[in-house]
């Protein structure tokens, strides 16, 4: 039987995942996210258990914290693109497990994996027009429409976006070393810690942290909905799990719309709407081993 593995590689934590299917996950393994070289050589002794006792692995599907080069073709491809992670710039992860393991490795991003797994299996299913973002940590999202997920240039850098900061009510400079106050540097989870000197999961869920935070995600999500037209919004990571935040989020989406977008979706059932996971806590590998099973038809096999 061959199987499909699954490698969710983010900014500190990576896991690895063999597969039947969507349905039946054979084995799993998780690990901090270390230098390049440690790393790579904890997934691929994960997979190369497997493979020397005779199973066949199909393909990978390395759904990786951008950002990244997933454009097969150009001179980068396969690698990690200039990040803070100390260590990992311009690191080729595709060409490093695909010749130990000599196993076809589709690569993208972890919230486009995570989006394509929604799509298929999760709060998305059956609807073109799916939007998942990851608020943790860091901040992306990944767009599925027409039976893929979207790239262009490279690949939706959903969480460097610019939103209206008001430094009356919130005189906190930003955390992003790129851009500061974007989106991720005003929302992510180290911006949280930052600005009210303690970790986001000790807050308690009446503090005022929540109510900037779900403006600041009403503001980005008001800019999706105006340039995408999502079908689903899909909030996912550890900032999202605050579901105190939900409500607040939906009243100030449809305010901020203030009716100029006429579907029921926002005016009548934005809690449908605006959700949380269908796959909860698995999006994540979820999306790396839909990339795997899915690879025909995305077309994002390696050429020879």
């Amino acid at each position: 039987m061959a199987l499909f593995g699954g490698i969710e590689g983010g900014g500190t934590k990576f896991i690895c995942a063999l597969a039947e299917d969507e349905h039946h996950i054979l084995d799993e393994a998780r690990f901090p996210t270390g230098t390049p070289s440690e790393t790579v050589q904890r997934v691929t002794d994960f997979f190369q258990q497997h493979l020397r006792a005779g199973k066949t692995i199909q393909r990978i599907g390395l759904a990786n914290f951008g950002p990244i080069d997933p454009v097969l073709g150009s001179s980068t491809y396969g690698k990690v693109l200039p990040t803070p992670k100390p260590g990992w710039t311009n690191f080729d992860i595709v060409s490093a497990v695909e010749t130990t393991l000599n196993v076809p490795v589709i690569f993208d991003t972890d919230v486009n994996g995570a989006a394509l797994a929604e799509a298929k299996w999760g709060a998305g299913k059956g609807l073109e027009g799916v939007l998942y973002l990851t608020i943790g940590t860091g901040i992306g999202g990944g767009y599925y429409i027409n039976g893929d997920v979207i790239h262009g240039m490279l690949h939706p850098e959903m969480g460097h976006i610019l939103i209206p900061h008001d430094f009356v009510r919130d005189p906190f400079p930003g955390s992003c070393p790129f851009h500061a106050d974007c989106f991720e540097g005003l929302a992510n989870g180290p911006a949280l810690e930052k600005r009210w000197g303690q970790k986001a999961e000790t807050l308690p869920i009446d503090h005022p942290a929540w109510e900037l935070e779900a403006e600041y995600i009403a503001l980005a999500l008001f800019n999706y909905i105006l340039t995408l037209s999502p079908r689903k919004i899909i909030l996912g990571g550890g900032v999202a799990k605050q579901i105190q935040m939900m409500p607040m989020i939906h009243a100030r989406v449809k305010q901020l719309l203030n009716g100029y977008v006429h579907s029921d979706l926002v005016n009548e059932e934005i809690e449908n709407y605006i959700v949380q996971p269908g796959l909860g806590d698995k999006a994540g590998i979820m999306g790396a081993l839909a990339l795997a099973m899915v690879a025909e038809r995305t077309k994002k096999v390696k050429p020879e």
